[in-house]
């Protein structure tokens, strides 16, 4: 096995950006394939757009499911690695992706049941109800390609590699580039089928990347078992990273079940405000890439010195992390109220989306940098096995914060007051969150040293 604990030794701050580089390259990435798909689905006019952006609250809920999944596993696999435990290594990943698989087959059944009902719930009408069946049925149909990727690209990052990841994610983007003007439009011999086209580039992307993944779990890091378990150690397996994962998914699900709610709220405005909240949600993960991509290389940082017992590198990450958090929160603030224009007019020609696009990117950016902290803290706390603090923070952050605030400023302030309640809920949570998870470091550390971990 060619893993080992590569991030228990050296300065800190040094390794923390050299694994970050690569992720926010990767992560920048990413969202620029859902980017990619947004622009090209626009130029099909405001319904189809309107139609996608619908989708995005489900989207949103599956993959924060397996970004669950996947959290459980790499923190998992991370203190293992730090252990030195190669067999449990094995086992965790090999477990992990079977339970992956499962979840999977799961998720694309009752997904494809309830296309009707979950999308009237959310406020899709007669007109964009069709559009949105022509996509999702897709979509759920090579869920599989979403999922196992994701999980097994966290088990790579959980060695202390970041660039592997990053390459397969860049692969990706590159197939779906191309594939998604060719399939959407019918350019040259590709028939055109507008929306069902981005879908297939979606999935045909995402089949790619599970090939490199698989390649580089089995051959290259020989992290995969193809022994036969017991059910003893798969089910130890399952219990280890649902413990995380369970209440990682369930935080992460929070998230676009409250986007989901706002999402009924704008549409109340009508659909030109709907397209311009799928498309500045989809600018929101674009501008936070870079803390995103830090929290994909803090993830490991943590899991591995916990593991090894070395909880000064721990504490000493968190804050490197922080700071990087109010300074890069601070340069999107400033870049996207400069262009908050040009921006908003690449997505769309409507007036209408340009401007709710526009008030939405002066008010809710605000909010970046404590957002990036509580993204930073939920990070830290699901490694440190304290996933019920985790979810805790950002129940707290959506349902207690956002969503009453977001119904308050819509009632006297309409849409600008649903956009400036994000903004104050992140900055009220992003300031719990530095106290939270400070507190809990804390507690750890006085305990190390009272009785060392073992």
């Amino acid at each position: 096995m060619s893993t080992s604990a590569r991030l228990t030794e050296g300065p800190v701050a040094s390794t923390l950006k050299r694994m970050t580089l690569p992720m926010i390259i990767a992560m920048l990435a990413m969202i620029a394939f859902h980017l990619t798909d947004t622009f090209f689905v626009s130029r099909l006019g405001t319904a189809p757009l309107a139609a996608m952006s619908f989708t995005f609250p489900i989207v949103f809920i599956i993959n924060s499911l397996t970004l669950g999944i996947g959290t459980g596993a790499g923190a998992v696999i991370a203190r293992a690695i730090g252990a030195g435990d190669s067999d449990r290594v094995r086992r965790l990943t090999t477990d992990s992706l079977t339970l992956a698989l499962i979840l999977v087959g799961i998720v694309a059944t009752i997904g494809l049941l309830t296309i009707k009902p979950v999308f009237t719930l959310l406020g899709a009408t007669g007109e964009t109800l069709p559009l949105i069946r022509q996509y999702v049925t897709i979509w759920y149909s090579g869920v599989i390609f979403v999922v196992i990727p994701m999980v097994g690209n966290a088990a790579i990052r959980a060695t202390g590699d970041t660039k592997t990841p990053s390459y397969i994610m860049l692969f990706a983007v590159t197939v779906n580039l191309i594939l998604d003007p060719l399939l959407i439009f019918g350019i040259g011999p590709f028939p055109r089928l507008e929306l069902q086209g981005a879908a297939i580039a979606t999935v045909s992307a995402r089949a790619s990347t599970m090939v490199l993944m698989l390649w580089v779990l089995i051959r290259r890091e020989k992290m995969i078992s193809f022994l036969k378990p017991k059910l003893g150690q798969m089910f130890d397996s399952w219990k280890s990273i649902l413990y995380i994962g369970l209440p990682t998914a369930g935080t992460n699900v929070v998230v676009p079940l409250a986007i989901g709610i706002i999402t009924r709220l704008v549409s109340g405005y009508g659909p030109a405000a709907v397209a311009a909240l799928g498309v500045a949600t989809r600018i929101d993960p674009f501008a936070l890439g870079a803390i995103y991509a830090l929290s994909a290389a803090l993830g490991p940082m943590v899991g591995q010195n916990f593991g090894a017992g070395k909880m000064g590198r721990v504490e000493e990450a968190v804050k490197v992390s922080h700071r990087f958090a109010f300074f890069w929160g601070l340069c999107a603030l400033i870049l996207i109220e400069a262009f908050a224009q040009p921006i908003a007019s690449l997505f769309s020609k409507d007036p209408a989306v340009v401007g709710t696009t526009i008030r939405y990117l002066r008010l809710v950016p605000i909010g970046y940098g404590m957002q990036g902290l509580v993204l930073l803290t939920a990070t830290t706390l699901n490694v440190l096995h304290k996933p019920l603090h985790a979810a805790t923070l950002v129940v707290i952050q959506m349902f207690v914060l956002y969503i009453p605030l977001a119904f308050l400023g819509s009632k006297f302030l309409g849409l600008s007051g649903i956009f400036g309640a994000a903004a104050i809920a992140n900055i009220i949570a992003g300031i719990l969150s530095f106290w939270w998870v400070r507190r809990i470091l804390k507690i750890i550390s006085e305990a190390e040293r009272s009785a060392p971990y073992m």
